[in-house]
């Protein structure tokens, strides 16, 4: 058992790399990352490179973790959203939710018809959202954080995130 002031230490508290199962984290978090990009960006291959992109600044960056801040998975989350804010920035024009609609399933064809024009129509409806909101809705439901992990990469309260998510998808449906 540590001292109190050893585990005031801020050293102490940096979660060392020996103490990440990378390859762990990898798996779990890997599906989370990429729905995340999915419902963001535009085409496969830039979903692609930026999620191995997070995993490889995470690696960079894992000296620098403190599980006194935030939740590994929180962290890793900044890391993307700060990605994705930069490229998007570098394409200088709104990408559509579009994207998901790229993404192989093993479905059949009509239910895979079904997906296509249901996305087209999410997206067309949610292109008059305000960028906060659409990014709310693909953190949740893209990337599948809950209100208390997107509060803390957005810096709204919980209570925030919850009112407006809903707000928006009682929009959306009221104009399905």
């Amino acid at each position: 058992m540590s001292s109190p002031q050893a585990s005031a230490d801020p050293t102490l508290q940096r979660l060392s790399a020996t103490q990440v199962d990378w390859d762990a984290v990898y798996m779990e978090q890997l599906p989370r990352i990429y729905n995340y990009f999915r419902f963001r960006l535009s085409t496969e291959l830039e979903v692609e490179e930026l999620t191995s992109a997070t995993f490889e600044k995470a690696w960079r960056a894992r000296e620098s973790y403190r599980r006194d801040l935030a939740a590994f998975s929180t962290w890793l989350f900044s890391i993307a959203q700060n990605l994705a804010i930069d490229h998007l920035r570098q394409r200088r024009r709104h990408v559509s939710l579009d994207a998901a609609g790229e993404v192989v399933a093993e479905v059949t064809p009509e239910s895979e018809a079904q997906r296509a024009s249901d996305l087209a129509r999410l997206a067309h409806l949610t292109k008059d959202l305000p960028e906060r909101d659409r990014e709310l809705i693909a953190l949740k439901y893209g990337a599948g954080l809950n209100n208390r992990e997107i509060a803390r990469l957005t810096g709204l309260s919980e209570s925030n995130v919850g009112t407006i998510l809903h707000r928006s998808v009682q929009a959306l449906r009221s104009q399905w």
